[in-house]
């Protein structure tokens, strides 16, 4: 979602009533029924410049391990890194290039028995618009900070192999043209809802607000329409439903998404 990581808020758009949106109910800006990103006008066309999606390892201290594993997530200083809870054991690490900067780089981390970290695949996709914040309000078209858990998932495709409840729905719709005047279609084919001032163990088009509609909602991980989202974060569309095979309940799961500059704080 253009919305996703910083949602639609539904009815954004009166001209487009069944779109779906985020920041409200469903992804930022879905509030009364979703709504779809709106392009801006000085938006710059050369963002929409393909991604480079090919997948890499991050480079990192292996410590010498033949597993490759590490004793901490690179990137993470002690502050962020002391907010992942003792039981998750799978941590979905978004670093944005800037804190005024739109793209993003996803990482899924998995810890090992003897409390070490192993890392998979690294994919590049966006965040909001304008960056990141860690005070968000619904339509600053910047992505929150912090770490939220993640234990609900969605989307208008079927369930691709999901442990998280899954909530499949003709409503996960957007259409129009991103801020790079991209096409936004098909952005909310997969989701998972980020615990992002919602009410877990709901579908992420529920639109309950605990912290106030101000605040915004609908922050998901969805699709990567090929340019910056709402608030949201987006990957691949095969890696969102690898993601999504992947994301196991029992480890309970967090992303720890921020600026690269803050992350490391």
């Amino acid at each position: 979602m253009a919305a996703a990581a910083g949602w639609y808020t539904v009815g954004e758009d009166a001209a487009k009533p069944g779109v779906a949106s985020a920041d409200g109910a469903g992804a930022e800006g879905v509030a009364a029924q979703p709504t779809a990103d709106r392009p801006s006008p000085t938006a710059d066309p050369a963002a929409r410049a393909a991604d480079a999606r090919q997948t890499e390892t991050p480079a990192a201290d292996r410590s010498e391990r033949t597993d490759g594993s590490v004793a901490a997530i690179p990137g993470l200083g002690a502050s962020f890194a002391g907010r992942i809870p003792a039981g998750t054991n799978q941590v979905v690490l978004a670093s944005g290039e800037g804190k005024d900067a739109n793209r993003s780089t996803v990482t899924l981390w998995t810890r090992t028995g003897e409390g070490r970290w192993l890392a998979g695949e690294t994919w590049q996709g966006h965040n909001a618009f304008k960056g990141w914040t860690t005070d968000h309000n619904e339509g600053d078209l910047r992505s929150p900070i912090g770490v939220f858990s993640l234990t609900d998932a969605g989307g208008r495709k079927a369930d691709p192999g999901s442990r998280l409840p899954y909530d499949r729905d003709s409503n996960f719709v957007v259409s129009g043209r991103g801020f790079a005047g991209e096409q936004l279609a098909g952005s909310f084919d997969y989701v998972v809802a980020i615990d992002y001032n919602r009410v877990p163990g709901n579908s992420p088009l529920d639109p309950r607000r605990p912290n106030g509609s101000t605040k915004g909602g609908g922050i998901w991980i969805h699709v990567d329409h090929g340019g910056p989202t709402h608030g949201c974060v987006s990957v691949p569309e095969d890696k969102m439903a690898e993601l999504i095979r992947t994301l196991d309940p029992a480890a309970h799961p967090v992303i720890v998404m921020g600026d690269a500059g803050s992350l490391a704080a």
